[in-house]
């Protein structure tokens, strides 16, 4: 298996690399939006009918580690990743055209509103209600934790149109405005500097234009959608964890105690190298997990154990890069403290270890 990069993808990792590496913290992110539309990156894992470039998951992959090496707080995974990919899979041609060209230039912030309170990682446990009124739809319920949600022009909400709560037939996928009557949106900051927010849906009216095709049958897209967003958070996360450690390994070369560098302590020594082997092994791992994602479902066990294995890495070297730092990674002025709670929020997201070991077990 090659897993190197090609000559264009390696132009765009240092690309990317020079601006992530000037962006300010705490710097408004839709200035950094704008860049990243002027370099094609918006569009590159859309597909080329729906207005992008129609870049693969390996594509993915060079832009989230760029971004994890930042660590740039954007919604490139929850908007471009997660909600593009799910509208390139599952939207009709007019629902594409209407929202996936102006995603690519920058203009529209779709974002996906699926994860509800007693879902945990059950893709098909959705409570929200759509019923049939019409040609159209009116939705009901409620979505938590939504990345980006305050921030989204258009909100792609899922909803059961029939079966209980749990039954993976009877999901449906709807363009809902934020700003439309019945909607309301309570937008907050996370803990890693991005942003989330809990939508509630009373009585919204969904007309037929915005009912993506086939009611009922979307959890297999939204599937399909997240293990492209997995692939592209376990890059993330292999991006986050080789910066940590490059920081943790110049700050043992100048940091002294005892009058000498702690880098020069043999048990210093050996947790870097274990931080090292983590980090590695991270990289190889994501890797993997874009690859089984081009691949599509029948990958999902390589997938899963991507995932699994390299969020029990980000923890180690979230640890590790904390402790060696001491009291100086506890400060939010400083960029260690920064990695740790970006790779502890990375390890939760789309499942944590544990969950997708029971995934891989049961594939």
């Amino acid at each position: 298996m090659d897993l190197s990069l090609s000559w264009e993808q390696q132009q765009l990792k240092d690309t990317l690399g020079k601006l992530v590496g000037s962006l300010k913290p705490g710097a408004d992110w839709r200035a950094t939006w704008a860049q990243l539309a002027e370099l094609g990156v918006l569009g590159l894992p859309i597909s080329e009918q729906s207005g992008g470039a129609g870049g693969g998951a390996v594509d993915t992959l060079v832009v989230q580690e760029a971004l994890g090496r930042g660590p740039a707080a954007v919604p490139y995974l929850a908007s471009v990743v997660l909600a593009g990919s799910l509208l390139d899979l599952a939207a009709s041609p007019e629902q594409r055209a209407r929202v996936l060209p102006t995603l690519a230039e920058g203009r529209v912030l779709p974002i996906l509103a699926h994860s509800e309170r007693a879902a945990r990682y059950d893709l098909a446990q959705v409570a929200t209600r759509a019923t049939k009124r019409g040609d159209g739809y009116v939705l009901d319920g409620r979505k938590d934790i939504v990345p980006w949600a305050a921030e989204a022009d258009t909100l792609v909400v899922s909803a059961r149109v029939a079966g209980d709560v749990s039954a993976r037939d009877g999901i449906a996928l709807f363009l809902v405005d934020p700003r439309a009557p019945g909607v309301s949106v309570r937008g907050y900051p996370t803990v890693d500097g991005h942003r989330a927010g809990d939508v509630s849906l009373e009585g919204v009216v969904a007309a037929a234009a915005d009912v993506l095709p086939d009611p009922g049958a979307a959890l297999a897209r939204i599937e399909q959608a997240v293990d492209r967003a997995v692939a592209a958070s376990c890059a993330e996360a292999s991006g986050a964890m080789a910066a940590l450690h490059e920081l943790t390994l110049g700050y043992a070369k100048t940091r002294k105690q005892f009058g000498q560098e702690i880098g020069n302590f043999q048990a210093v020594q050996h947790r870097l190298v274990d931080m090292f082997m983590s980090v590695e092994t991270a990289r190889s791992m994501a890797s993997l997990a874009a690859i089984s994602a081009d691949r599509g479902l029948d990958a999902r066990r390589d997938l899963a154990a991507a995932k699994a294995h390299i969020a029990k890495g980000a923890r180690f070297v979230a640890q590790q890069g904390v402790q060696l730092h001491g009291a100086i990674a506890m400060t939010d002025d400083y960029v260690a403290g920064r990695y740790f709670k970006r790779l502890t929020v990375l390890e939760q997201m789309f499942g944590d270890a544990e969950h997708f070991r029971r995934v891989v077990a049961e594939n």
